[in-house]
C-alpha cells in the first residue's frame, strides 16, 4: 500500500508543477496601473525550489524529484514556440520579453539548484563517517 501513496504523491506534485507553470506563464503580462509585475519569475524559482523538495519528501525517489522541474520546462519551453494558429505566449519585445527570458532563465536555475540538491544528498540518510577522537579538542 506504501507503493501506491508514493505513486499518488508523485502524480499530485506533476500535475502540481503543470498547473503553476501554466499560470506563471499567463501571469507574465500581469500589470498594476500599467507597471509589470514580476510575479511569475519569482513565482517560478519559489515554485521549482519547493515542488522538487516536496516530490523528493513525499516519494523518497530521486527520479520523481526531477519530474516537477522536467515538467515546467516543458510547460515554460512550450510556451515558448509559436502555434500554427500563430499563438505565441512568451514574446520576445520590449518589456514583456525581458521578463519572459528572466522567467525562463530564474526558473530553469531554480530547478537545476534544486534537482542537484536531491542528487546530492545521500541516499537513505547516510550519514558521514565520524573522524577525530570526538573529544572536540586536537591535542
Amino acid at each position: 500500500m506504501r507503493a501506491v501513496s508514493r505513486v499518488a504523491a508523485g502524480l499530485l506534485v506533476v500535475v502540481l508543477a503543470v498547473w503553476l507553470a501554466l499560470v506563471e506563464v499567463f501571469w507574465l503580462p500581469l500589470r498594476v496601473s500599467g507597471v509589470p509585475v514580476p510575479v511569475s519569475v519569482v513565482a517560478a524559482v519559489v515554485g521549482n525550489l519547493l515542488l522538487v523538495a516536496l516530490a523528493a519528501r513525499l516519494t523518497g525517489s530521486r527520479l520523481a524529484a526531477a519530474l516537477p522541474a522536467v515538467v515546467w520546462l516543458v510547460v515554460a519551453v512550450g510556451a515558448s514556440l509559436r502555434r500554427p494558429e500563430g499563438d505565441l505566449l512568451l514574446t520576445g519585445g520590449g518589456v514583456l520579453g525581458f521578463l519572459s527570458l528572466a522567467f525562463l532563465l530564474a526558473g530553469v536555475v531554480a530547478a537545476a539548484f534544486a534537482v542537484g540538491k536531491v542528487l546530492a544528498a545521500p541516499r537513505g540518510g547516510v550519514s558521514p563517517a565520524r573522524t577525530g577522537s570526538g573529544s572536540g579538542g586536537a591535542r
